[in-house]
């Protein structure tokens, strides 16, 4: 074996030994093979979107550079790796000015294995070397999503790096303009994020056991996290009760709320089929312009006009009345709220009816005016609210040391009553 074929071996094997089969592919009938590389973000590394509003999204992840190289039969002593670069993200501009960089990291380092040299740039120093920094901007024009720093952020500064006036061959752009890069870069980012979850080991706050996360399920807005096998059954629970808003995390106090993708990923067909009905119906009972056919056999949700009660079932075609459930008829009012109405008068005539008796067998206290009734005794009259003597009969406050001296005296009106 020849000193440049030992030596290609012996980088290959190391690689093998440092990165898992997702990272490093390795063609094992010829030297050539792949290599995907997340670029390392700082933290707190944020998306920003201009559009008609500005949102930022926080990410951990970028989706991969990809190097695919092939070694000649004289690397690493005379020649170097043949490779392409190619990013879904960046642009070709950006691509090509890292290319121009592992052509002089080779140089440098001419002679010698280079792969692990040019690996360690383009995930430890890319977005420094492209002057990329958060937020990266991502630009809405004509209503698609685009990376704006993948075209506009950096491309002076990677020009000016790059020295060189066309694109490299060996850039590779691998989407095209129309793709939606925000979705691109979110939904990479969940998947890193889950994957990186389901590798760690977590105390369920359950039952206490330990278990990986891809065993356990994570509450996503509070970040409690619980076996899967005790989640479910708190799920089942719930859901045979008909308590569907009531899906969120186990912990004392805690309003997270399950996603549905989380309950369908936890209990059965049936049981999900059983949630996700009356999660709608929950929804629909809400909503004021929303009733329910009054046939027994349909029931189907039925949305009404404003200003009307007529209702009319998209299912069973059933025209009906929104207010007494029973066959629409028209102008004439229903026997629900003419019952209803009569009731109302019924009310009024009583209390018509009370008020009249008041005022014919009571008289207020003249302190507090509450409404008193005299039954029996004499008229030195003692309110039961305010503790207040009064006369029944002009309903003079008498003296509290002597109350009965306002009875006395020829003069005196309410003399022998």
């Amino acid at each position: 074996m020849s000193a440049d074929q030992e030596a290609q071996t012996d980088e290959l094997l190391a690689l093998e030994s440092i990165y898992d089969e997702e990272e490093f592919h390795r063609t094992e009938s010829r030297q050539r093979g792949k290599i995907n590389l997340c670029p390392e973000l700082p933290p707190n590394f944020r998306l920003i979107v201009k559009g008609e509003a500005c949102v930022e999204f926080g990410i951990s992840f970028l989706p991969p550079l990809v190097l695919s190289f092939e070694l000649p039969t004289d690397y690493p002593s005379s020649s170097a790796p043949v490779f392409t670069l190619s990013s879904k993200w960046l642009s070709r501009v950006q691509i090509t000015a890292l290319c121009k960089r592992l052509d002089e990291l080779w140089e440098e380092n001419r002679g010698n294995v280079v792969l692990f040299t040019w690996i360690q740039f383009l995930k430890e120093e890319t977005l420094e070397f492209l002057s990329i920094q958060s937020p990266l901007e991502v630009q809405t024009i004509g209503g698609q999503p685009h990376c704006e720093s993948g075209q506009n952020q950096a491309e002076d500064t990677a020009l000016e790096k790059s020295k060189v006036q066309e694109l490299d061959p060996r850039a590779v752009q691998e989407v095209d303009h129309h793709t939606d890069i925000l979705t691109l870069l979110l939904d990479f980012n969940e998947a890193q994020k889950q994957k990186e979850f389901d590798s760690k080991v977590f105390s369920c706050g359950i039952c206490f056991s330990e278990n990986l996360g891809s065993n356990s399920l994570l509450f996503k807005e509070c970040q409690h996290v619980y076996c899967k096998a005790c989640v479910k059954e708190y799920f089942q629970i719930q859901i045979r009760d008909g308590k569907v808003q009531s899906l969120t995390c186990p912990e004392p106090e805690c309003m997270s709320l399950a996603s549905p993708a989380q309950v369908k990923l936890l209990v059965g067909k049936d049981e999900f089929a059983r949630y996700d009905r009356l999660l709608l119906q929950s929804s629909l009972n809400r909503m004021a312009d929303i009733v329910y056919c009054p046939r027994m056999s349909c029931c189907m949700a039925v949305m009404i006009e404003p200003d009307t009660n007529m209702g009319i079932c998209p299912s069973c075609r059933f025209v009906f009345c929104t207010l007494c459930k029973r066959a629409y008829h028209a102008l004439s009012l229903c026997k629900e709220v003419q019952m209803e109405k009569d009731q109302q008068e019924k009310l009024r005539k009583y209390d018509a009816l009370s008020e009249d008796w008041v005022k014919e067998n009571s008289k207020s206290c003249p302190s507090c005016r509450i409404n008193i009734q005299k039954d029996l005794g004499c008229n030195k009259m003692t309110c039961l609210s305010c503790q207040q003597y009064f006369c029944w009969i002009c309903l003079a406050v008498l003296n509290r040391k002597d109350p009965y001296s306002h009875f006395r005296g020829d003069t005196n009106p309410c003399n022998n009553f």
